[in-house]
């Protein structure tokens, strides 16, 4: 069967149209939109005007796409920005009226478990494997453990590239006593996922979404953003934190000068590159040193969301 998914988050928003048959997902539309959604969130509480004109910008163009493409069953999910917002009627409303379809508010707990299954979907995983999915978002990060039987254990917590951009990282590149500041509180996060979530008995670990394959896309040098490249890739830990590091203290100038990075992500891939840094060299801890390598998927919420229209239809 046919199905659309849309996945809005704080930093951008993604359309998936795709043909799902046996569990197996084919892509034919997928398309990301950077409209920073949460901009200013974290301060105000509020989503502003602007923001919400540029999602709504981007939603209207996603509808024209899933009529080119014969009005297939949609599901559209909305994260950390919108959960946080006093607003959010506003965004509901507005999206309802241009795509014809409520958009979920979802739990952190949901987003953690569409999370879990759109990345391990594509990535071969033995019985005996305990898999952390690690989801780094503009305004929140999940952490999801889990088998080929299920779910073990997940967090959703309020870290992510754009709030902490805005909460600590003000000069560009940012100072000493900036990153101290967040990395303190980076590692308050990972130990309160490591307080529901079993990170010690992690075995494979997966990073999804923009901020993790624009680290590893930094971290093997390509001439350009190629997806076909960077799915899949595993590296080591320690060739990530290099790479992190390196987009961290890059002026902005030579980071937006990156072949491959998004235009949106410019201001923000040093909070999100810090953020994965700190979470592996943790895991690498916690594991006694059994994790020494992290696999980044192209695969994420948005392929979750695409194969839970398709069990709902089946």
């Amino acid at each position: 069967m046919r199905t659309a998914a849309i996945d809005c988050g704080t930093n951008s928003i993604r359309l998936l149209i795709a043909d799902i048959r046996d569990g197996v997902l084919t892509d034919v539309v997928r398309l990301m939109r950077v409209v920073r959604l949460g901009e200013g969130v974290d301060a105000t509480g509020r989503l502003s005007e602007a923001a919400l004109e540029r999602t709504f910008a981007a939603a209207e163009e996603y509808a024209a796409l899933i009529a080119e493409h014969g009005n297939p069953p949609v599901r559209f999910v909305a994260t950390s920005a919108s959960r946080d917002a006093e607003n959010r009627q506003d965004f509901v409303d507005g999206i309802r009226a241009r795509l014809g379809v409520e958009p979920e508010v979802i739990s952190g707990d949901e987003e953690a478990r569409l999370s879990f299954d759109g990345a391990v979907s594509v990535l071969a995983t033995d019985a005996h494997e305990t898999v952390l999915v690690v989801d780094l978002g503009g305004g929140s990060t999940e952490f999801v453990a889990g088998t080929t039987d299920g779910l073990i254990g997940a967090l959703s917590t309020d870290m992510g590239c754009v709030r902490f951009t805005e909460r600590f990282l003000r000069d560009n590149p940012p100072s000493a006593d900036q990153i101290t500041a967040m990395e303190a509180e980076v590692r308050h996060h990972i130990d309160r996922a490591a307080a529901a979530v079993p990170l010690d008995r992690v075995t494979k670990i997966v990073g999804v979404a923009g901020t993790v394959t624009t680290v590893t896309a930094h971290a093997l040098d390509l001439p350009a953003y190629e997806p076909d490249r960077i799915h899949g890739a595993e590296l080591p830990i320690p060739t990530i934190s290099a790479a992190a590091t390196d987009l961290l203290h890059r002026p902005r100038e030579a980071r937006a000068a990156l072949p491959y990075m998004h235009p949106g992500r410019v201001d923000v891939i040093g909070a999100g590159a810090l953020i994965w840094k700190t979470i592996l060299e943790r895991v690498a801890v916690l594991t006694g040193g059994r994790v020494t390598t992290a696999i980044t998927s192209e695969h994420d919420i948005l392929d979750g969301i695409a194969l839970s229209v398709a069990r709902q239809g089946s």
